[in-house]
Formats: structure tokens, sequence, C-alpha cells
């Protein structure tokens, strides 16, 4: 598929742009090259923009594919973040808007669907969803609007239905499993019944879902901020961008500076070409160092959002300056495209922590660094019309002290639920409190040593679990 487009999601406004607010992305595949290409001019010349390559930015995705299952393969072979709310339209839709001169209204018999069959129900979906990313949908829906409760008891269902190593094909499945309540088993049981669920086709439709999730899209941008935008009237990056009285941080700047790269998929390959990067950096400061590849890649999954590290040293404090020195030598070596540093706050002391947080106190830096198409096995997964050879990747490194290291590590390979399970677990049912700085048995009043996971999981009484199968 291809990738996301280098440049910034809002260039400066182009010359007789009529629709500042309809992006259109043209597929290839079907139509060919000089019919794209014509059809691209067509659409400039009459005041609509074209993405030259598909984004997060994009609105409208046209195609010529009569397949819709192949076509929405390759869309979601892609990973884009927004597909759900992108309109995928059949050519008709393009052919009467050029007639009319404007975005006419999308109908459905626009609509480029895809019909996926439970034996005796068919589950229709214009954004090919699962039940899955019904629930996804629901959540992130509950986040916007900050309901913490119902926001988790959706994710814990879709990772629930995410484990099942079948697909559920009636509610009679579901009765004996866990995390799905009341709301939820209705949500299933209208999808099974009518093909669809009209609660999440309202939210995907809802002006505020689509834009606050367009704005959090962007690095450094949370829900509050996308929601003050919203306030304020703001719905695209252009407004964003043109708005005088709008100061972004440094974060925020570099989030659009370099949208087009860090929205887009990072894939095994490149986080293993990052991991040559670190690896060098840090083993030419500190022969001994500890470095390890943790997140969504250590449980095995083929593509991430970003590459996060862990990287410590045996000897205890010889890691407080670590990260300082790695800096400076990823950017004497021109490569470091955006750095936040954060410094440690670790005070042994106040251990055990009583209460959730979403961080840990180590020494961390959130960096975006340039990696080159060269350093790639296999090359850079990047766009034709991509000439630079280079991408921007978001990569993340944390050093803890040496005896905190495999409290760390399990907590930063995740995923996210099945952190918040365990920790759950430790707390509910064996009355201890399990963070990335320690474990704490509280009926023995002391802090449990661990120098491997497999150490914590012993503790707790589990049998180890591997990080590949911690992925729901």
């Amino acid at each position: 598929m291809q990738p996301y487009s280098p440049d910034k999601p809002s260039a400066p406004r182009r010359e007789g742009v009529k629709f500042e607010d309809v992006r259109l992305y043209l597929v290839e595949r079907k139509m060919g090259r000089s019919r794209r290409s014509f059809l691209t001019e067509l659409a400039r010349s009459k005041g609509f923009i074209v993405e030259d390559v598909l984004s997060d930015v994009v609105t409208h995705v046209v195609s010529e594919d009569s397949q819709a299952s192949s076509l929405w393969a390759w869309l979601k072979g892609g990973s884009v973040k927004n597909l759900p709310v992108m309109h995928v339209l059949d050519i008709s839709w393009f052919t009467d808007s050029m007639r009319e001169g404007k975005p006419v209204a999308v109908e459905t018999r626009h609509l480029i669907q895809v019909c996926i069959c439970f034996l005796n129900y068919s589950f229709t979906c214009t954004s090919g969803f699962s039940l899955q990313d019904a629930f996804e949908v629901l959540a992130e829906s509950h986040e916007f609007n900050d309901m913490e409760g119902p926001c988790l008891a959706f994710r814990r269902a879709a990772s629930v239905l995410k484990s099942l190593p079948w697909t559920v094909q009636n509610l009679r499945v579901t009765e004996d499993l866990p995390c799905l309540g009341e709301h939820s088993m209705c949500v299933i049981e209208e999808i099974l019944q009518h093909g669809r669920s009209f609660e999440v086709e309202k939210i995907l439709s809802d002006e505020r879902y689509q834009i606050l999730k367009l704005f959090t899209s962007v690095f450094g941008v949370g829900p509050k901020t996308a929601e003050k935008w919203y306030r304020r009237g703001l719905r695209s990056f252009s407004d964003v961008l043109a708005e005088p009285s709008i100061h972004l941080n440094r974060m925020q700047q570099s989030g659009f500076l370099h949208y087009g790269d860090i929205s887009r998929a990072v894939s095994k390959a490149e986080a293993q070409a990052l991991g040559n990067i670190i690896d060098e950096a840090v083993h030419a400061i500190t022969p001994d160092a500890i470095l390890t590849l943790t997140g969504g890649f250590r449980r095995g999954k083929d593509f991430g959002h970003d590459v996060d590290f862990i990287v410590t040293t045996p000897q205890l404090g010889k890691e407080e300056r670590l990260l300082t020195s790695v800096i400076d030598r990823l950017k004497h070596q021109g490569i470091l495209l955006y750095c936040e540093y954060q410094a440690s706050t670790f005070d042994e002391s106040k251990l055990p922590s009583h209460r959730f947080e979403a961080m840990d106190h180590f020494a961390k830096c959130f960096l975006i660094l340039r990696l080159e198409d060269s350093q790639v096995d296999g090359g850079l997964q990047t766009a034709e019309e991509d000439r630079r050879g280079w991408r921007a990747v978001r990569v993340d490194l944390v050093s803890p002290p040496v005896d905190r290291y495999a409290f760390t590590l399990l907590g930063w390979s995740g995923s996210r639920q099945f952190e918040r399970d365990l920790r759950r677990f430790a707390r509910m049912e064996r009355r201890m409190l399990l963070d990335n700085h320690a474990l704490y048995d509280k009926t023995k009043k002391e802090f449990l040593a661990a120098t491997t996971e497999k150490d914590i999981f012993a503790h707790l009484g589990l049998e180890y679990i591997e990080p590949w199968q911690r992925n729901a």
C-alpha cells in the first residue's frame, strides 16, 4: 500500500482551492497511472484538493475497483488510523461531483461496502468493522467524553474478543466470556442480528468525534487540547495552523511537521534498523550497557506507531547520564529531528505507590529520528512518489536503575490492557502492589526483588506468560 505523504498534513493554501475541508485520494490500482493523473488534474482544476499519497488527512477515497473485499484488504493493510471515518467511494461519486462542480452529498449508491457473513447473519459495514473495532470506537468515544469507567469496560471487551482463536458467530458463544457487560452484549447482539451497530454508526458520523480523532492523531495533542480546539470552532489542521492565537509547543510543532511520517505505521524491519542505530550509540558510550526492545514489537507485532527501548547499565547509578550522552551522539550524527528529555524523579523512599500512575519516574526521552532507506533491510516502505530516501520515526527510550529493570521491562512491554489486568490481579488476588518500579507484598510488608520478568510472575503465583501472549 502506498504510505503517507512525507509533507506536512496542512500545506499552505493552494491557488484555486475552493473546498478546503474535502481532500481526495484516487486509488491507482484498477484505474491506472495515466487515468489517475488525468482525473487528478481535472479535480484540481475545479477547486478540489487531491492528495498524492493516502494519509490521515484524506476525507474521500475514490476507487474504480469493483472488488470491495480486495480494496478493503489493501486499505486496511496500510494501518491508516482514520480509515473508519473516511468515505470509501465508487468513481460515480467523483463523476457526479465533477459534473456539479462541487462535492456532492455521499449517498448509499456511492459507497463501496464490505459484507462479512456470520452464519445466518450478514454484517455489512462501510468501514469493514469487526466486533472488536466497534468496541474500540465506543471506548474512544467515552475517552473523548472523559468517562474513564465505560472507556475501560469497552477496552476490556475489545481485548477479550481480540484474544479469541475463533470468530464470534452467535450470541451463545459469548455467555461464559469475562468482561462482557450488559451494554457490550447488546452491541454484539445488535451487530449479529442487524449487521450493524446503530450506536457505533452514530458516533462515527458525529462531527465532534471525527474532529477529536483527527486532532489527537497529532503527536503531542491529547483529548483535552483537541477538545479546546474544537470548542473554538477549529475543524481542520489548516484551521489550527492558521489561527494566530494558538501557540503550539515544540512537540506539537514536530507532530505537524512530521505528521505524514510518524502517523504511518513502522514496520518490524524499520524497528530493527532503529535498534541497530540505538545499539551502536549506547554501546559506544557504555560497552556493557543493557538494551532491550519493548512495546508491541517485543510482543511479536509486525507494525507499530513508535519504537520503545529500555537501556540501563550493570552498575547501579551509572545509568544516570546515559540518555543525555546518547542524545548528544544522535545529535552529532545529524539524525535527531526532535527530542524531549525528562530527568529521573524516582525516589525509592516514596514506594510503594498506592495509586496508579500512567508514567513511571525513570529518566526517559521522546525522540523523532531520521531513518535512511539504506539502513533498513529491504528498504523503507515508501510511496513511489516519495523520493527522499528517508523517513521520520518516533523512538522512546527509558533508563531505569538495573535493580528496577525487570519491573520496567514488564510494564513497557504491554499491552496496556494486559498490564492493567495484571496489576489488578496482584492487588485483588495477592494483596500486592505492582507497577513499573517495584512489587510490594502488603501482607508481609516488604518489597519483593526481581531480576527477570519470570521472578515477578513467580512472586504472583502465576506461570510465566510470554510477551507474544500479552497482546490482549
